[in-house]
């Protein structure tokens, strides 16, 4: 069986002296394994189309065994802005291991893979600081996951609230006057609660189209970055790396 789709390289690994397993998550079969032959062999007319992060169109053939073969391949976006920067390059790579970690095997994912590609474009093209494209990725990502925070009032006195703490494991909100337990909680001031709330709720073609203050953008970042390690009850190798490259 032939299909032809589009999807984005999440993970290229080396397979025998010239072809690569790659792990592509596409809008139409979700997350699949692919066996690219002779993709790393000179003047190969896939080579670009298979790198990591390469959003390509792509014609698979799916065998007796249930593999999926590479036969075609051409790029569509290569987001080369990431790869004048390490920092960006690594924070691009942090970005896939995360869609790699939520997404199925041939479960479409048409959500995660438009939010995976609109951050990228906006990492690759500056459009926004990092830190701010990166902390509307990994909270979006976390509702699209099916851990989407409550944020419209404490969880405690339901009273609405300008500010608060979020609880990194129950996705809970409370207010200040209420306060929290435990270790695991994130503060939020005003600007920081509002971005939160656009983020989770806006529609997806807006959803880097806010403004925050430095301040504000440091409580948001801190918190979506330990909501989504918290809810994913892991750690991500590609994350460590970004931590130490950044400036």
């Amino acid at each position: 069986m032939y299909i032809t789709t589009t999807g984005i390289v999440l993970r290229e690994t080396e397979y025998k002296e010239s072809s690569r397993i790659l792990t592509v998550l596409t809008g139409t079969e979700g997350k699949l394994t692919v066996s690219a032959k002779g993709t790393k062999r000179k003047n190969s007319r896939t080579a670009a189309s298979t790198q990591l992060l390469a959003y390509s169109e792509m014609t698979l053939y799916k065998g007796r065994d249930n593999r999926w073969t590479l036969t075609e391949a051409r790029s569509l976006e290569l987001f080369d802005g990431l790869r004048e920067e390490i920092e960006l390059l690594s924070l691009g790579a942090y970005f896939a291991e995360v869609m790699e970690t939520v997404s199925d095997e041939d479960s479409p994912s048409p959500e995660i893979l438009a939010l995976g590609l609109n951050s990228l474009y906006a990492l690759s093209w500056k459009l926004k600081p990092a830190r701010l494209i990166k902390a509307v990725f990994e909270l979006r990502m976390m509702c699209l996951a099916g851990f989407e925070p409550i944020l419209t009032a404490c969880d405690h006195c339901g009273e609405p609230t300008d500010s608060g703490y979020l609880d990194l494991v129950g996705g809970i909100l409370t207010c200040k006057k209420c306060g929290h337990s435990g270790e695991l909680t994130a503060p939020l001031d005003s600007g920081a609660l509002s971005a939160a709330r656009y983020i989770t709720g806006t529609e997806p073609k807006r959803i880097f189209s806010f403004t925050i203050s430095d301040a504000s953008m440091d409580m948001l970042a801190d918190a979506a970055e330990k909501y989504l390690l918290v809810q994913m009850d892991r750690g991500f190798g590609t994350l460590d790396y970004y931590n130490k490259v950044k400036i």
